[in-house]
């Protein structure tokens, strides 16, 4: 006598083989199916609303199909829970209905897919019930779901074989669901709006628009090394130079940066660019597109952080930079305009700061540590020093300052704006600056010259509103979520 395998994925290869000794195909190539699981359902709830009070109801034949989740053998009868991504309803199997296709069971296992025709009832319990007159194996799952499928414990795991998550976590279902739902009405907000969305370059010869470590490839047929984008913002301006006066893009960008709560190698941006406008009118969008999302989405203006009841309806606070530095931090930055001298007095306040760090890094790193936190309730942060901003556009009355605000919401940046810089001399002049910051401190992360894009200034481009908002941190705030895997379907991850 064979001795019996206690390996599940052995004994389910002997399912198999059993099947398809028996001429049954494991893996059918289709299977119309009529309805969803919730389509069945509501299909059922609007006969019961038409029928008379205490009338039992049924469906006309439907065909569903799903995931096995749960199934529960009673010998003549057995109830199995299928799944598919509009929720659960119960299947009744009948012996004396369903014939020799009863057989079927003893080679069934929870995570297969099937398929499943009948009527959908209610029980005596209430519970919406398909009886099946007729089942078809859809999929044999070679492996077992988790032993404690009902809601994975292991974070790793979780991020790692997302799959699993979502089989066994509706939250999870439901989060990128919402995620989906709020992406969909941010492209409805802007189109709303006039603005058009393109595709940009994602290989790229020249990383600029950012201040950011790139991915770098190399392009065999042209023999010449290019980036993944780290930012959306130069060809995006290089169109409203070429007359489209209101662009969007919502797409991937790359730095090869640390992984931490809000930050991974490749993550989701939307940067909108609109000919004529300023950062107020940035700041005005901003705010109206958020709130707008919200309530389109999640049916509310108010969202929950922690123990955060965060209010996004407008107006939102506009704060300055400079000022609330020095408050939160005790430093007035203006009075340190060298980077030593800065450096020095942040290292007695007991920030760490990589040595040598150019006055502009100095100063991110000051936001960072000292205001960013304190930001919970939606702030923008407005008018920063020149030296963080290349690429925008400086203050008529304070030079030494530029039209730039970054939007803050639960303690993280949300989005960053200019009114951008549009004289090529000035920029030119800039991006120089840049690259002598760059062979002074070394590898520090600065923005880069290219050329291709002061040359498409050159020919003219008009007073400009740009701005970028992480898609990743945006579905953060409106689903309550505090790290960025949990709202990434595959996070980056070291390879086991």
């Amino acid at each position: 006598m064979a001795q019996r395998t206690e390996d599940p994925f052995q004994q389910r290869q002997e399912k198999l083989s059993r099947l398809r000794a028996r001429a049954i195909d494991p893996y059918p190539p289709r299977y119309r199916r009529t309805h969803a699981n919730g389509e069945a359902l509501a299909l059922l709830e609007g006969l019961e609303r038409q029928a008379p009070p205490g009338t039992e109801v049924q469906t006309p034949s439907v065909r569903l199909a799903g995931r096995i989740i749960a199934l529960r053998n009673m010998g003549r009868a057995t109830f199995i829970d299928l799944l598919d991504s509009s929720g659960q309803i119960q299947v009744y199997l009948r012996r004396d209905l369903l014939g020799e296709g009863y057989q079927l069971l003893r080679d069934l296992d929870v995570g297969d897919f099937l398929g499943a025709e009948g009527k959908v009832f209610r029980t005596r319990t209430g519970e919406a019930t398909l009886e099946a007159q007729e089942i078809t194996l859809l999929a044999k799952a070679l492996r077992p779901l988790p032993e404690k499928w009902h809601g994975l414990q292991d974070v790793e795991v979780r991020f790692r074989r997302r799959y699993l998550d979502l089989i066994s976590s509706e939250e999870t279902r439901r989060l990128f669901q919402l995620r989906s739902r709020i992406v969909s009405s941010v492209r409805r907000f802007l189109d709303s709006r006039g603005f058009l969305e393109v595709e940009t370059p994602v290989l790229v010869p020249v990383p600029a628009g950012a201040a950011a470590q790139p991915f770098v490839t190399h392009h065999h047929a042209l023999d010449q090394d290019l980036y993944l984008r780290i930012a959306l913002e130069l060809y995006l301006k290089r169109l409203i130079i070429g007359g489209l006066d209101k662009v969007y893009e919502l797409g991937r960008v790359f730095r090869n940066e640390g992984v931490d709560h809000d930050h991974n190698p490749e993550f989701t941006i939307l940067e909108t660019y609109e000919a004529y406008a300023d950062y107020h009118d940035v700041m005005a969008m901003v705010e109206t597109l958020v709130s707008t999302v919200a309530q389109e989405v999640i049916g509310t203006t108010t969202v929950q952080s922690g123990q955060e009841s965060i209010q996004l309806a407008p107006p939102w606070p506009r704060l300055s930079l400079l000022e609330e530095l020095e408050r939160r931090s005790g430093i007035d930055v203006e009075q340190y305009q060298d980077a030593a001298a800065l450096e020095k007095k942040m290292r007695s306040l007991g920030l760490e700061v990589l040595p040598g760090a150019s006055r502009g890094r100095l100063m991110d790193k000051l936001i960072s540590a000292t205001v960013e936190p304190h930001l919970i309730q939606p702030t923008f942060l407005v008018d920063y020093p020149v030296e963080m901003s290349p690429l925008a556009k400086q203050k008529p009355d304070s030079p030494r300052l530029v039209e730039r605000f970054e939007a803050f919401a639960a303690g993280m940046e949300i989005a960053n704006a200019f009114t951008e810089l549009n004289d090529p001399l000035a920029q030119r002049e800039r991006m120089e600056a840049q690259e002598r910051l760059k062979l002074e401190h070394g590898n520090e992360e600065l923005d880069r010259m290219d050329e291709d894009y002061l040359y498409a200034l050159e020919h003219g481009m008009p007073p400009t509103g740009g701005l970028g908002i992480g898609i990743d941190r945006l579905v953060m705030l409106l689903t309550g979520q505090r790290s960025i895997r949990e709202v990434v379907l595959f996070p980056q991850l070291r390879t086991l």
